[in-house]
């Protein structure tokens, strides 16, 4: 895009993939409107209102399950009580060396500190909401300089987004507003500067600040996508990979507010899942339920219209008593003369409906409803009425939630989570809050392990055949008592295999190194001692010998004769 005709470029982007996303539009509005009505933001003007739009919701059933998914979610995949990642590298037996582990462990712990002091905690509950309502959510972050990172939730329907050739998002634009005072904070105030800088400011945002009209709407677009200018030999910020820019949007004025790079792609778009060259999530729980969803509404409608019919029914009465008090209050009464076969005051029509028809069809959509959203496995135990669970049990019960889940957290795991990581990483070295990693690490690949519940639990059935195949070895080398079989099995490699499985921290195996010191000195000390044990035996061996009286018919005399003996032979030869 070229500088000056900047605003015109985003203009027909957005154009262009707005036909795209107008398709999704009515959709979405279904789901928020029955699930999350107050998460959608499809105009600048839905945000800061107040109002109630929860019109169409009776019964909430899916508003508590989407966020029992949200929760279960963020408690099972990256939650803020336990690691949920480490970094590693592609070589296994780099990664296990001494000072390149104590490297990895301590970068992951840095950065588990920089997630803990930022707002990410905040935001990610938000992503898992909205995968699971909309199907597609967008989380982007920015440096900065108190906290390393700062991340923005970006409401569904505030943005537009394109992929690349790979299938994974590689451009966003979207709409927002700021008051004027925000747009002179974000892009008149340089960091460290005392005057505001004006010249990337619109004169009518100017003329508004100069008149004191500073909570006043400004609508604002920013774009970030791939850089044309990308020029790797540049240091200017502007030829990075990836470019970012802020417009004006309500204005003609074709300066930016403000142009800038990343290295990195930095936003994060997850989707719950997606067909073909689709760029926004096609299915997701919410949309799997829609149907049952708006289904319970009208039941529970129809259920309260027949309660109300039958407690406070429609009533029909002479024309007598069109100008005469008529009550169905209890204990008071009407007076109504009856004659020639006319009926009193009486129930216009009798409803009888039988509720327990109806209630279990309710039971039937609501449990369908929790079941797409995963409630009943997010919830397994809590819900269960069983307390002797064997341990194996819910091991078990966790491996079938994870079979469910599995496609999604890998999902996730590619469009959220990775680019989390390195997003961070990159920051906190440019920052220098990565501490220089050993020489061996040179030239060599990071990767990503992750360790959450949900990620320990795929793994559940690496560790049971281990245990299988552990076990099996040792009973053959028992029963056929043939202890050299045990020498096939690498069981220091085991140990490791087992602990990497496990997510035990590095520090609690000791590498391979400092267990070849400390068995090389294991050995010293038992040659050591062995050798103490044998001088010891020597000496008394010599002491025992000098106390023996050789005057006396004894073996040692005649051992003694035979080598005097020998010696006379040798000396007459």
């Amino acid at each position: 895009m070229k500088q000056e005709s900047l605003r015109s470029n985003i203009l027909k982007l957005k154009g262009q993939l707005d036909s795209d996303r107008s398709s999704f539009i009515s959709h979405w509005r279904d789901l928020g409107d029955f699930i999350l009505p107050r998460r959608p933001q499809f105009n600048l003007s839905d945000g800061n209102r107040g109002d109630r739009r929860s019109q169409k919701i009776i019964d909430s059933t899916a508003t508590i399950a989407a966020r029992t998914q949200r929760a279960g979610m963020m408690g099972g995949i990256t939650s803020p009580a336990r690691p949920w990642f480490q970094l590693t590298t592609n070589d296994p037996e780099l990664a296990e060396f001494g000072r390149v582990k104590e490297w990895l462990h301590d970068t992951t712990r840095r950065m588990e500190t920089v997630f803990l002091r930022s707002n990410l905690y905040k935001c990610l509950p938000v992503v898992y909401g909205d995968i699971g309502v909309f199907g597609t959510s967008v989380l982007f972050v920015e440096e900065d300089f108190e906290n390393v990172v700062r991340f923005y939730n970006l409401p569904i329907g505030s943005y537009w987004i394109s992929a690349g050739q790979t299938g994974t998002v590689n451009t966003l634009l979207r709409e927002f507003r700021l008051t004027v005072k925000q747009v002179v904070e974000k892009f008149g105030m340089t960091r460290g500067a005392s005057e505001i800088d004006w010249s990337r400011i619109s004169p009518e945002v100017k003329g508004k600040w100069n008149s004191g009209q500073k909570e006043e709407w400004v609508n604002i677009l920013h774009i970030v996508c791939p850089n044309d200018d990308y020029d790797p030999n540049r240091l200017e910020s502007k030829f990075k990979r990836i470019k970012s820019a802020y417009v004006e949007g309500s204005t003609d004025t074709e300066i930016p507010l403000r142009e800038e790079g990343y290295n990195l792609f930095p936003v994060m778009a997850p989707r719950w899942e997606v067909s073909g060259n689709d760029v926004y999530g096609t299915d997701c729980p919410g949309m799997v339920a829609l149907g049952d969803i708006k289904a319970l509404q009208v039941m529970q409608k129809r259920k309260s219209q027949a309660i109300e019919k039958m407690v406070n029914p429609p009533m029909v009465g002479p024309t007598a008593l069109k100008n005469v008090k008529a009550s169905i209050l209890p204990s008071d009464i009407t007076y109504v003369d009856e004659r020639e076969g006319i009926k009193g005051f009486r129930p216009a029509h009798e409803v009888n409906l039988n509720l327990s028809y109806l209630t279990a069809d309710i039971s039937e959509h609501q449990e369908r409803i929790n079941r797409a959203f995963y409630a009943d496995l997010f919830l397994m135990l809590s819900l269960s009425d069983r307390r002797d669970m064997t341990a194996r049990e819910v091991e078990a019960r966790h491996e079938e939630k994870l079979l469910v889940l599995g496609p999604v957290l890998e999902q996730l795991n590619q469009d959220l989570l990775d680019p989390l990581i390195d997003n961070t990483f990159d920051i906190m070295l440019r920052q220098g809050l990565i501490p220089t990693p050993p020489e061996e690490l040179q030239g060599e690949k990071l990767k990503v392990q992750y360790v959450s519940i949900m990620a320990q639990a795929q793994k559940l059935s690496g560790i049971s055949s281990i245990e299988r195949f552990a076990s099996s070895v040792t009973r053959m080398a028992s029963e056929t008592q043939n202890p050299a079989l045990l020498d096939k099995v690498d069981m220091d490699q085991l140990i490791d295999e087992y602990g990497s499985i496990l997510s035990v921290p590095p520090r609690v195996i000791r590498t391979d190194e400092a267990v070849e010191q400390i068995r090389e000195s294991r050995a010293e000390q038992q040659k050591a001692q062995v050798q103490s044990e044998d001088a010891v035996r020597t000496a008394s061996a010599v002491k025992s010998l000098s106390e023996t009286d050789i005057n006396k018919d004894s073996a040692l005399r005649e051992m003694l004769a035979r080598s005097r003996a020998g010696d006379l032979v040798e000396r007459g030869g």
